[in-house]
Protein backbone atom coordinates (compact mmCIF):
# COMPACT_ATOMS: atom_id res chain seq x y z
CA UNK A 1 0.00 0.00 0.00
CA UNK A 2 2.63 2.58 1.31
CA UNK A 3 4.35 2.01 -2.18
CA UNK A 4 1.25 2.67 -4.62
CA UNK A 5 0.93 5.89 -2.36
CA UNK A 6 4.86 6.73 -3.05
CA UNK A 7 4.32 6.04 -6.57
CA UNK A 8 3.93 8.40 -9.36
CA UNK A 9 2.48 12.08 -8.98
CA UNK A 10 -0.93 10.97 -8.24
CA UNK A 11 0.26 8.60 -5.36
CA UNK A 12 1.00 12.06 -3.18
CA UNK A 13 -1.35 11.02 0.07
CA UNK A 14 -1.86 14.79 0.41
CA UNK A 15 -3.09 14.95 -3.23
CA UNK A 16 -5.36 11.66 -2.94
CA UNK A 17 -7.04 13.46 0.85
CA UNK A 18 -7.10 17.14 -1.59
CA UNK A 19 -9.52 15.06 -4.19
CA UNK A 20 -11.62 12.93 -2.35
CA UNK A 21 -12.63 16.95 -0.53
CA UNK A 22 -13.23 18.30 -4.06
CA UNK A 23 -15.19 14.86 -5.26
CA UNK A 24 -17.26 15.22 -2.03
CA UNK A 25 -17.81 18.73 -1.97
CA UNK A 26 -19.04 18.27 -6.05
CA UNK A 27 -21.57 15.30 -5.00
CA UNK A 28 -23.08 17.57 -1.93
CA UNK A 29 -23.76 20.00 -4.03
CA UNK A 30 -25.41 17.33 -6.36
CA UNK A 31 -27.16 15.31 -4.15
CA UNK A 32 -28.02 17.70 -1.59
CA UNK A 33 -30.35 19.73 -3.82
CA UNK A 34 -31.99 16.80 -4.84
CA UNK A 35 -31.88 15.00 -2.09
CA UNK A 36 -35.00 18.15 -0.73
CA UNK A 37 -36.81 18.21 -3.76
CA UNK A 38 -37.14 14.16 -3.11
CA UNK A 39 -38.53 14.72 0.46
CA UNK A 40 -40.09 17.35 -0.39
CA UNK A 41 -42.17 15.20 -2.91
CA UNK A 42 -43.66 13.41 -0.29
CA UNK A 43 -44.26 16.23 2.55
CA UNK A 44 -47.24 17.46 3.43
CA UNK A 45 -48.03 21.14 2.59
CA UNK A 46 -47.93 21.83 6.84
CA UNK A 47 -44.42 19.90 6.87
CA UNK A 48 -43.15 22.12 4.23
CA UNK A 49 -43.13 25.25 5.85
CA UNK A 50 -41.27 24.78 8.31
CA UNK A 51 -38.50 26.20 10.24
CA UNK A 52 -35.85 24.72 10.67
CA UNK A 53 -36.45 22.71 7.83
CA UNK A 54 -36.64 19.11 8.48
CA UNK A 55 -34.42 16.50 6.76
CA UNK A 56 -37.24 13.09 7.18
CA UNK A 57 -40.82 13.75 6.68
CA UNK A 58 -42.74 13.46 9.79
CA UNK A 59 -45.40 11.75 7.52
CA UNK A 60 -45.25 10.30 4.21
CA UNK A 61 -47.28 11.89 1.83
CA UNK A 62 -47.67 10.08 -1.76
CA UNK A 63 -51.10 11.95 -2.87
CA UNK A 64 -48.74 14.56 -4.12
CA UNK A 65 -48.07 12.62 -6.79
CA UNK A 66 -51.49 11.71 -7.46
CA UNK A 67 -52.29 15.25 -7.47
CA UNK A 68 -50.69 16.20 -9.74
CA UNK A 69 -51.80 13.92 -12.41
CA UNK A 70 -55.71 15.41 -11.35
CA UNK A 71 -54.70 19.45 -11.36
CA UNK A 72 -52.88 19.19 -14.92
CA UNK A 73 -53.44 17.03 -17.69
CA UNK A 74 -50.19 15.62 -16.46
CA UNK A 75 -50.23 12.28 -19.01
CA UNK A 76 -50.94 15.01 -22.29
CA UNK A 77 -48.18 16.73 -21.21
CA UNK A 78 -46.33 13.74 -21.54
CA UNK A 79 -47.16 12.98 -24.83
CA UNK A 80 -46.82 16.83 -26.09
CA UNK A 81 -42.95 16.33 -24.45
CA UNK A 82 -42.53 12.73 -26.44
CA UNK A 83 -43.41 14.11 -29.78
CA UNK A 84 -41.56 17.00 -29.55
CA UNK A 85 -38.18 15.61 -28.02
CA UNK A 86 -38.52 12.70 -30.19
CA UNK A 87 -39.20 14.76 -33.55
CA UNK A 88 -36.92 17.34 -32.75
CA UNK A 89 -34.23 14.93 -31.70
CA UNK A 90 -34.69 12.64 -34.89
CA UNK A 91 -34.21 15.82 -37.42
CA UNK A 92 -31.07 16.87 -35.07
CA UNK A 93 -29.88 14.02 -35.52
CA UNK A 94 -29.78 13.38 -39.37
CA UNK A 95 -28.75 16.86 -39.96
CA UNK A 96 -26.03 16.83 -37.50
CA UNK A 97 -24.39 13.50 -38.94
CA UNK A 98 -25.33 14.23 -42.95
CA UNK A 99 -24.05 17.81 -42.21
CA UNK A 100 -20.55 16.32 -40.42
CA UNK A 101 -20.10 13.43 -42.94
CA UNK A 102 -20.42 16.39 -45.43
CA UNK A 103 -17.83 18.48 -44.15
CA UNK A 104 -15.42 16.02 -43.87
CA UNK A 105 -15.59 13.45 -46.69
CA UNK A 106 -16.54 15.82 -49.39
CA UNK A 107 -15.37 18.32 -51.61
CA UNK A 108 -17.52 21.74 -52.38
CA UNK A 109 -16.53 25.32 -52.49
CA UNK A 110 -16.88 27.48 -49.12
CA UNK A 111 -16.48 24.45 -46.65
CA UNK A 112 -14.24 25.80 -44.36
CA UNK A 113 -16.55 29.09 -44.35
CA UNK A 114 -19.17 27.06 -43.70
CA UNK A 115 -17.92 25.65 -40.80
CA UNK A 116 -17.24 29.02 -39.39
CA UNK A 117 -21.16 29.56 -39.78
CA UNK A 118 -21.43 26.84 -37.87
CA UNK A 119 -19.04 27.57 -35.02
CA UNK A 120 -20.67 31.00 -35.22
CA UNK A 121 -23.92 29.84 -34.11
CA UNK A 122 -22.70 27.76 -31.29
CA UNK A 123 -21.43 31.24 -29.91
CA UNK A 124 -25.22 32.62 -30.08
CA UNK A 125 -27.36 31.88 -27.39
CA UNK A 126 -30.62 31.00 -27.87
CA UNK A 127 -32.58 33.43 -25.76
CA UNK A 128 -31.20 36.41 -28.21
CA UNK A 129 -32.97 34.80 -31.88
CA UNK A 130 -36.39 34.31 -30.04
CA UNK A 131 -37.50 37.69 -31.18
CA UNK A 132 -36.51 37.07 -34.79
CA UNK A 133 -37.92 32.96 -34.57
CA UNK A 134 -41.44 34.75 -33.06
CA UNK A 135 -42.01 37.21 -35.70
CA UNK A 136 -41.22 34.27 -38.40
CA UNK A 137 -43.13 31.71 -36.59
CA UNK A 138 -46.18 33.77 -34.83
CA UNK A 139 -49.17 32.26 -37.36
CA UNK A 140 -47.72 28.82 -35.98
CA UNK A 141 -48.58 29.37 -32.45
CA UNK A 142 -50.18 26.61 -30.79
CA UNK A 143 -49.06 23.66 -32.92
CA UNK A 144 -45.94 21.41 -33.31
CA UNK A 145 -44.35 22.94 -36.21
CA UNK A 146 -44.18 26.22 -34.58
CA UNK A 147 -42.24 24.38 -31.69
CA UNK A 148 -40.20 21.97 -33.38
CA UNK A 149 -39.36 23.88 -36.40
CA UNK A 150 -37.10 26.87 -35.06
CA UNK A 151 -35.30 24.35 -32.00
CA UNK A 152 -34.29 22.38 -35.03
CA UNK A 153 -30.78 24.10 -35.54
CA UNK A 154 -27.88 21.27 -34.95
CA UNK A 155 -24.44 23.38 -34.74
CA UNK A 156 -23.30 21.18 -31.74
CA UNK A 157 -24.36 17.97 -32.85
CA UNK A 158 -22.52 18.93 -36.09
CA UNK A 159 -19.40 20.23 -34.02
CA UNK A 160 -19.24 16.71 -32.39
CA UNK A 161 -19.86 14.83 -35.51
CA UNK A 162 -17.04 16.50 -37.66
CA UNK A 163 -14.69 16.31 -34.78
CA UNK A 164 -15.26 12.45 -34.49
CA UNK A 165 -15.35 11.45 -37.97
CA UNK A 166 -11.82 13.78 -38.46
CA UNK A 167 -10.32 11.34 -35.75
CA UNK A 168 -11.59 7.81 -37.64
CA UNK A 169 -8.47 6.06 -39.03
CA UNK A 170 -7.90 7.43 -42.85
CA UNK A 171 -6.71 3.91 -44.45
CA UNK A 172 -10.67 2.53 -43.21
CA UNK A 173 -12.26 4.84 -45.43
CA UNK A 174 -9.41 4.22 -48.19
CA UNK A 175 -9.89 0.72 -48.23
CA UNK A 176 -13.46 0.80 -48.34
CA UNK A 177 -13.11 3.74 -51.41
CA UNK A 178 -10.56 1.43 -53.07
CA UNK A 179 -13.55 -1.45 -52.55
CA UNK A 180 -15.73 0.94 -54.77
CA UNK A 181 -18.22 2.26 -51.51
CA UNK A 182 -20.32 5.43 -52.71
CA UNK A 183 -20.74 7.70 -50.47
CA UNK A 184 -24.71 5.92 -49.17
CA UNK A 185 -22.04 2.65 -48.99
CA UNK A 186 -19.26 4.38 -47.13
CA UNK A 187 -21.64 6.25 -44.61
CA UNK A 188 -24.21 3.49 -43.49
CA UNK A 189 -21.37 0.68 -43.47
CA UNK A 190 -18.25 2.18 -42.71
CA UNK A 191 -18.52 4.95 -40.78
CA UNK A 192 -21.61 4.87 -38.53
CA UNK A 193 -20.71 1.51 -37.32
CA UNK A 194 -17.65 2.53 -35.59
CA UNK A 195 -19.21 5.79 -34.95
CA UNK A 196 -22.15 4.10 -32.47
CA UNK A 197 -20.99 5.87 -29.13
CA UNK A 198 -20.56 8.87 -29.93
CA UNK A 199 -23.82 8.94 -31.67
CA UNK A 200 -25.26 7.94 -28.57
CA UNK A 201 -23.81 10.98 -26.91
CA UNK A 202 -24.88 13.29 -29.46
CA UNK A 203 -28.64 11.67 -28.93
CA UNK A 204 -28.82 11.91 -25.50
CA UNK A 205 -27.33 15.46 -25.37
CA UNK A 206 -30.14 16.29 -28.05
CA UNK A 207 -32.64 14.14 -26.14
CA UNK A 208 -32.35 16.10 -23.04
CA UNK A 209 -31.46 19.63 -24.35
CA UNK A 210 -34.80 19.00 -26.37
CA UNK A 211 -36.75 17.03 -23.49
CA UNK A 212 -35.99 20.12 -20.48
CA UNK A 213 -35.79 23.35 -23.09
CA UNK A 214 -38.93 25.53 -21.72
CA UNK A 215 -38.47 29.12 -23.27
CA UNK A 216 -39.36 28.86 -26.78
CA UNK A 217 -42.67 26.56 -26.15
CA UNK A 218 -43.67 28.11 -23.42
CA UNK A 219 -43.98 31.68 -25.75
CA UNK A 220 -45.27 28.97 -28.81
CA UNK A 221 -48.15 27.60 -26.61
CA UNK A 222 -50.90 28.93 -24.44
CA UNK A 223 -52.94 25.63 -23.90
CA UNK A 224 -52.43 22.27 -23.40
CA UNK A 225 -52.93 20.58 -26.77
CA UNK A 226 -49.67 21.40 -27.56
CA UNK A 227 -47.41 22.16 -24.41
CA UNK A 228 -44.72 20.11 -22.98
CA UNK A 229 -44.12 18.96 -19.43
CA UNK A 230 -41.82 21.98 -18.40
CA UNK A 231 -44.50 24.26 -18.99
CA UNK A 232 -46.71 22.04 -17.69
CA UNK A 233 -45.13 21.90 -14.55
CA UNK A 234 -45.46 26.03 -14.54
CA UNK A 235 -49.19 26.08 -15.26
CA UNK A 236 -48.91 23.73 -11.79
CA UNK A 237 -47.19 26.03 -9.93
CA UNK A 238 -49.51 29.02 -10.94
CA UNK A 239 -52.17 27.36 -9.63
CA UNK A 240 -51.25 27.60 -6.08
CA UNK A 241 -51.90 30.58 -3.83
CA UNK A 242 -48.34 30.54 -2.47
CA UNK A 243 -47.17 27.48 -4.09
CA UNK A 244 -48.02 24.25 -2.57
CA UNK A 245 -44.08 22.94 -3.17
CA UNK A 246 -44.62 18.75 -2.49
CA UNK A 247 -46.91 18.78 -6.51
CA UNK A 248 -44.60 20.68 -7.82
CA UNK A 249 -41.66 18.77 -6.74
CA UNK A 250 -43.46 15.90 -6.84
CA UNK A 251 -44.08 17.01 -10.63
CA UNK A 252 -40.38 17.69 -10.93
CA UNK A 253 -39.75 14.17 -10.17
CA UNK A 254 -41.96 12.60 -12.82
CA UNK A 255 -40.73 15.11 -15.52
CA UNK A 256 -37.02 14.26 -14.74
CA UNK A 257 -37.45 10.53 -14.58
CA UNK A 258 -37.40 9.64 -18.27
CA UNK A 259 -34.21 11.27 -19.24
CA UNK A 260 -32.76 10.04 -16.28
CA UNK A 261 -33.56 6.45 -16.86
CA UNK A 262 -32.23 7.23 -20.92
CA UNK A 263 -29.04 8.91 -19.21
CA UNK A 264 -28.62 5.27 -17.07
CA UNK A 265 -29.03 3.02 -19.62
CA UNK A 266 -26.25 4.84 -22.08
CA UNK A 267 -24.07 6.35 -20.07
CA UNK A 268 -21.17 4.09 -20.98
CA UNK A 269 -21.29 4.50 -24.37
CA UNK A 270 -21.96 8.52 -24.32
CA UNK A 271 -18.48 9.16 -21.84
CA UNK A 272 -17.46 6.31 -24.86
CA UNK A 273 -18.28 8.62 -27.26
CA UNK A 274 -17.43 11.92 -25.92
CA UNK A 275 -13.59 10.73 -25.01
CA UNK A 276 -13.37 8.78 -28.39
CA UNK A 277 -11.84 11.97 -30.57
CA UNK A 278 -9.34 12.81 -27.41
CA UNK A 279 -6.93 10.12 -28.08
CA UNK A 280 -5.63 10.00 -31.62
CA UNK A 281 -3.26 7.04 -33.32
Amino acid sequence: MSSLLKSGPTGNPGMKIVGYLGMLATLLLVAVPVYFIVITSFKARGDIFVSPATWWPPTWYPKNYSYVTQEIPYWQYLRNSAIITLVTGTIKFVLGVSTAYALVFLRFPFKKLLFLVVIAALMVPNQITVISNYALMADYRNTFIGIILPLAGVAFGTFLMRNHFLSLPREIVEAARMDGAGHLRLLFRVILPISIPTMVAFAVITLVNEWNEYLWPFLMSDNAAVAPLPVGLTLLQNTEQGVNWGPVMAATLLTALPMLVVFLILQRQMIKGLTSGAVKG
